[in-house]
């Protein structure tokens, strides 16, 4: 490497700036632009802004204009921010014009994360029609919301959002080959409401369905129809059973399975769907202490299987 002036730090070379200049957070990004001519030069450059995390920050949407109009450029391509729903803040963050400016100017934009933010005011179809995955975290959104297909979308993340029902679980599935499917905290998804979806998700290789109130039925119809699945982590449901967790033997392609023990899962039906998913490399179980005699038990029943706790 060069040296600097007196030959006593090093200088490093651009492409390891621009490295730890991504790294950065926004804030620190814009102090470095003005340290130098140079440093300005590379905290500006199209690499450093294409993940770009104003989730620590509580903006306006004035600011967020001003990111959009002057720093966010086709190179980005995931983008979080944070609303202050749960503060009580009633301003409104985003609006169709702003995300029509954004998806304007950032064609590439992949990934879009939400928090605690108000999007009842915007219309579904006014997203960026470039998203592939979206992931909404403690968000309001209308009854109709979903309606209008994002044509790319194949990732969908969806955490304690107490809005989220059986009709948007069928709209987006319908209309979305989606790949992946993260529900946290729907409690008004139904078995009813993943019964109707289920044979619109042929093409889901992910699902996790968490402190969902699901049961016997909803895990039947997976079984049924979702048998692509590779990764599969099922949660604090309260319904599901023994019985309803058998007819997961049809997943051949499983790699992963998590599960929270309780009372109506026996660890004997737990270990016989193991043995009967040739794929699966993972097992990862919670919800209940176990003693080192049946962690034992486990690992002796599943040799080829990795086998974590987390109680």
């Amino acid at each position: 490497m060069a040296q600097a002036a007196g030959g006593e730090l090093p200088v490093l070379p651009d492409s390891v700036l621009l490295q730890v200049l991504a790294l950065l957070p926004l804030r620190d990004r814009l102090r470095a632009a003005r340290v130098c001519r140079r440093w300005q030069r590379l905290a500006l450059d199209r690499t450093v802004w294409r993940d770009v995390d104003l989730s620590p920050h509580r903006i306006t949407s004035q600011t967020l204009w001003h990111l959009v109009r002057r720093r966010l450029r086709d190179s980005l391509r995931t983008l979080r921010v944070r609303g202050a729903l749960r503060c009580g803040d009633k301003r409104r963050l985003l609006s169709p014009a702003l995300l029509g400016a954004l998806g304007e100017r950032c064609p590439h934009l992949r990934r879009l994360c939400l928090a605690d933010t108000d999007l009842r005011p915007l219309p579904y179809e006014s997203l960026p029609a470039s998203l592939t995955t979206l992931e909404l975290s403690h968000c309001e959104i209308p009854a109709a919301w979903f309606c209008g297909a994002l044509p790319h979308l194949q990732h969908l993340v969806i955490r304690d959002v107490p809005a989220f029902s059986d009709r948007h679980l069928l709209s987006v599935s319908s209309q979305s080959r989606l790949r992946t499917l993260s529900l946290w905290g729907t409690y008004r998804l139904t078995d009813t409401g993943v019964q109707r979806a289920a044979p619109h998700l042929g093409d889901l290789e992910r699902l996790v369905l968490r402190r969902c109130v699901i049961g016997d039925s909803a895990v039947g119809v997976i079984g049924r129809h979702v048998k692509q699945l590779r990764f599969l982590e099922i949660g604090s449901t309260g319904s599901l059973t023994s019985s309803g967790l058998a007819s997961l033997a049809t997943l051949q392609h499983l790699e992963m399975l998590g599960l929270d023990l309780c009372d109506k899962i026996s660890l004997g039906a737990v270990i016989a769907l193991c043995r009967a998913l040739p794929q699966l490399r993972n097992l990862k179980l919670g919800g209940a202490r176990l003693e080192d005699e049946v962690v034992d038990k486990i690992q002796a029943s599943l040799p080829h299987c990795s086998f974590s706790h987390d109680p």
